[in-house]
C-alpha cells in the first residue's frame, strides 16, 4: 500500500511538473524574448507574437522532458528555476529599455 501511494504521489508530481514547471518556463521564455526582441528593433507586437509562437514549441518540448527525465527533483529544478531566471532577467531588459 505504501508504495502504491508513492507511486500516485511521483505521478502526480511528474504531472504537475510537466503542465505547470512548463508553463511557467514558457512564461519567463516569452517575457524574455519579447523584451530582447523589441530591444533589438522589432516592433512590439511582432516580438510579442514571434515569442508566443515560439513558446508552443518550448511548451510541448519542456513538458515532454518533463516524463522523459531521469530525475524529477532536475525536472522541477530546471523548468521553475529557468523561467524565473528568464522572467527576473526579462524584468531587467524591461526595464532597462524603460
Amino acid at each position: 500500500m505504501a508504495r502504491s501511494a508513492a507511486s500516485a504521489v511521483h505521478v502526480v508530481s511528474r504531472i504537475a511538473a510537466g503542465v505547470l514547471g512548463s508553463y511557467v518556463f514558457c512564461w519567463g521564455f516569452i517575457a524574455l524574448g519579447v523584451g530582447l526582441l523589441y530591444s533589438a528593433g522589432m516592433p512590439f507586437h511582432d516580438a510579442e507574437s514571434l515569442s508566443s509562437m515560439l513558446a508552443f514549441l518550448v511548451f510541448l518540448v519542456a513538458f515532454l522532458w518533463a516524463f522523459a527525465a531521469g530525475s524529477l527533483a532536475r525536472v522541477w529544478f530546471v523548468l521553475l528555476g529557468g523561467g524565473l531566471a528568464m522572467t527576473g532577467a526579462a524584468s531587467l531588459v524591461q526595464w532597462a529599455l524603460l
